[in-house]
């Protein structure tokens, strides 16, 4: 058994499953889809990329810090039953598990329901996911300034992860910007959505020397 503590006064037991056992878990997909959690924890897109900015960070943050802010950073979390907290936590964790060392061995890649669209030049799921990880930049942004502060090199490596999700989370403003400015931005927007797995992993891999020094 394994715990994750939410607060000082609440803490869950995740049980360690056994193969035959997993036929009975809720998928993520699963869970997200109940009714009675609609509305209450971000979907799966902005799941995806909150937790690929807390898996990025500078430093590792602990569980409690971070699962609250899935559901809106409500004390109580929204979930009818102790299993479902449960089984969400587990899929949460799991997650992290995958993305931190995929960051830091640069190997991330974008979850595969992120995808370029021709006419809305990033389909609505990378947008979600984009807002996803902006989100989770503001829950570690201290971090982040304080080994990559405003004067250093590194923060303009920063600087550009964040500039160009900020793009493609909202492509049709940022279009317009570079239109104002007199560049067709169509063949910049392809080229940043597949430089950001190189620039997530740079940044990550970055963060984490910075940290060790």
């Amino acid at each position: 058994m394994s715990q994750v503590f939410l607060s000082q006064n609440m803490t869950v037991t995740i049980p360690i499953l056994n193969s035959f056992e997993l036929v009975e878990i809720l998928t993520l997909q699963q869970l997200l889809a109940l009714p009675e959690l609609e509305g209450k924890l971000l979907n799966e897109a902005k799941t995806f990329g909150f937790i690929t900015s807390i898996a990025a960070a500078p430093h590792v943050l602990p569980p409690e810090e971070w699962l609250p802010l899935l559901w809106g950073g409500d004390e109580v979390a929204p979930f009818s039953d102790g299993e479902q907290l449960e089984t969400y936590i587990e899929h949460m964790i799991a997650i992290w598990n995958d993305y931190r060392p995929a960051l830091l061995g640069n190997s991330w890649d974008w979850p595969t329901g992120c995808q370029l669209d021709e006419e809305d030049i990033v389909n609505e799921y990378a947008r979600d996911f984009c807002e996803g990880v902006l989100q989770g930049w503001q829950f570690t942004q201290d971090d982040w300034k304080n080994i990559m502060p405003e004067d250093s090199e590194d923060n303009a490596l920063l600087g550009g992860v964040i500039l160009s999700l900020s793009m493609l989370y909202d492509p049709e403003t940022s279009l317009e910007t570079l239109k104002e400015n007199g560049v067709e931005g169509l063949d910049q927007f392809t080229e940043i959505f597949n430089g950001v797995p190189t620039m997530l992993c740079g940044l990550a891999i970055r963060a984490a020397l910075l940290v060790e020094q």
